[in-house]
């Protein structure tokens, strides 16, 4: 048993069920126990709790009841009890570990975000918020040394009603934010949950609040996503949500990804507002709060999004790709004395200080549902008003080579070196100032970025211009360059 190889940054993933051809099973029920174990025995160490209280929650996923289990029998193995809170949002299982009476010392959400069905894995916190790479890594050592244990009766663990208290919270702020009781009267608003966890959204959330929510689509939680992937960067879910959203004349419409802690949004024209629509939304509406204040977002948002921001006043800091590493540099610089209330990655993933810093994608639509509310309301106009300023590239693409050798990592290194050499060889090519990933290169009307993917043998590699075919034209400029590197595969 390999259990270093589950790790997936700063989660445990794994294929949990047959059906893929050359993929076989390497998350079952009794690498879930001692999995559930080692957490655990994690926490008792760092909270000098000898019996911890965990919570755990899943989204729609086939394998989530089984795997559940093996976790549940885990944590009673260490002499923990267990809060079984069923289907849940990734953020909501953070807030048991907040939320009187629930204030959980650990929980444990069972999901692999937007993945196919066959996969599964396990997302931890604690009051802390999200454990990091290093705690995964302990976790999977203790797990190692512990090795695979039976199965036996539970008999601490109880049902727990989560949902409603994490749903009442966020009308609460909406009720808050806009003074009204019933601030959505009026706005017809639907939601695509594509089969996963954030139906809820619907009638614990929206209806409450006075809207309109006929039209709402993929509401019912199915492990195997029959309509689409759940997943706000996905063309196909995001096609599915715009055509809702024109059939329906809606004037909102809001689709989540698997576990709810990403999110995206389609505007009453039928305008997909994900990636770095998204930010830009996100940025306009924190900045009004908290003016100058810092947004930092991935490596890869468009030149058009750092104008924007800076045009409303505030600071874009582009950092790595990676949402715990957005997030993280985010927390660093208020610790370092510089604001930064928001974090956002283009793939949704994103955190406001305001709120822990939690990625959570219900959040932030409460967030802009407040502001869509105030500007119903007001008749002063709409979402999409907000950012229709916002200059976005005339072409933009993104190819990922795989790398054919076994240290991936140290060949891409190699690339990146010989890279950088033909970059400063370009007469009108430069490397762009303050950056944290990979070769960045601001070219004529537009940008390049070659990174070296973490955890998969890939060189991701990313070109935006602000020219129709421009994008096209330095792809085919790079590639001619990486033709020369014979593990590079296309």
């Amino acid at each position: 048993m390999n259990w270093s190889s589950l790790q997936n940054g700063s989660d445990i993933r794994g294929v949990a069920l047959e059906g893929v051809a050359d993929e076989p099973v390497t998350l079952t029920p009794d690498i879930a126990r001692t999995l559930g174990w080692a957490f655990a025995d994690w926490i008792k160490e760092e909270s000098g709790i000898s019996q911890p209280r965990i919570s755990i929650g899943h989204d729609s996923r086939c394998s989530a009841s089984s795997l559940k289990q093996g976790v549940a029998e885990g944590i009673e193995l260490s002499d923990g009890s267990v809060g079984d809170c069923g289907l849940a949002s990734t953020p909501a299982m953070f807030m048991s570990t907040v939320f009187e009476p629930h204030a959980y010392e650990g929980a444990i959400m069972l999901t692999a975000s937007h993945l196919p069905f066959n996969r599964n894995g396990l997302k931890f916190f604690t009051r802390a918020g999200g454990l990091d790479k290093k705690d995964i890594t302990s976790i999977l050592k203790r797990a190692e040394q512990k090795g695979l244990l039976e199965a036996q009766l539970l008999v601490r663990t109880e049902t727990t009603e989560l949902m409603p208290d994490y749903s009442a919270h966020l009308v609460s702020i909406i009720r808050a934010g806009t003074g009204m009781e019933k601030p959505l009267d009026g706005l017809h608003i639907i939601v695509d949950a594509g089969n996963g966890a954030g139906g809820f959204f619907v009638e614990q959330i929206l209806q409450p609040l006075g809207a309109d929510t006929t039209g709402s689509q993929f509401l019912e939680p199915d492990g195997m996503f029959p309509n689409h992937i759940p997943n706000p960067e996905d063309a196909a879910a995001m096609s599915a949500m715009v055509e809702a959203v024109r059939q329906q004349k809606a004037d909102f419409g809001i689709i989540f990804d698997t576990d709810v802690d990403r999110a995206g949004a389609v505007d009453k024209k039928g305008n997909p507002i994900n990636r770095n629509r998204f930010i830009a939304l996100m940025a306009a509406i924190v900045l009004e709060e908290h003016p100058g204040t810092t947004v930092v977002t991935d490596s890869v948002t468009s030149s058009g999004l750092k104008q924007w921001i800076e045009s409303l006043g505030g600071i874009h800091h582009r950092f790595k790709r990676g949402y715990r590493n957005v997030i993280n540099e985010s927390i660093r610089l208020n610790e370092s004395g510089v604001s930064s209330e928001l974090a956002l990655e283009t793939s949704g993933h994103g955190a406001l200080k305001e709120n822990y810093f939690l990625d959570d994608g219900a959040y932030q639509i409460a967030k802009i549902l407040v502001k869509l509310a105030q500007l119903h309301h007001t008749q002063a106009g709409t979402i999409d008003t907000l950012i229709e300023s916002l200059q976005e590239p005339a072409e933009a693409l993104e190819i990922r080579p795989k790398i054919k050798v076994a240290d991936f990592s140290a060949y891409a290194d190699q690339v990146l070196e010989a890279f950088v050499d033909y970059v400063e060889a370009q007469e009108d090519w430069e490397r762009t100032p303050d950056n944290f990933e990979g070769v960045h290169v601001t070219v004529p009307n537009g940008w390049i970025l070659v990174r070296k993917s973490l955890h998969d043998p890939q060189m991701p590699i990313n070109i935006e211009s602000n020219l129709e075919g421009g994008a096209t034209a330095l792809k085919q400029q790079v590639v001619a360059f990486l033709a020369a590197f014979d593990a590079l595969e296309f």
